[in-house]
């Protein structure tokens, strides 16, 4: 069970779930990186990848 969202030093948990979650919809490949500050989150950053397959071997 968790505990109920509350502010963080007056910033918005649910809030800041909601961008968090919204940086990882569709992410296939890549990374979200939080920054915190003064324990304040002040940046969540997304880097996508994209993989592309390599031209199949014809013999």
């Amino acid at each position: 069970m968790s505990a109920p969202l509350r502010s963080i030093e007056g910033q918005d948990e649910a809030g800041i779930l909601r961008e968090i979650h919204s940086a990882l919809q569709g992410l296939r490949f890549g990374s979200v990186e939080i920054t915190v500050h003064n324990g304040q989150v002040v940046q969540i950053e997304r880097k996508e990848k994209f993989r592309l397959q390599q031209p199949s071997k014809q013999s």
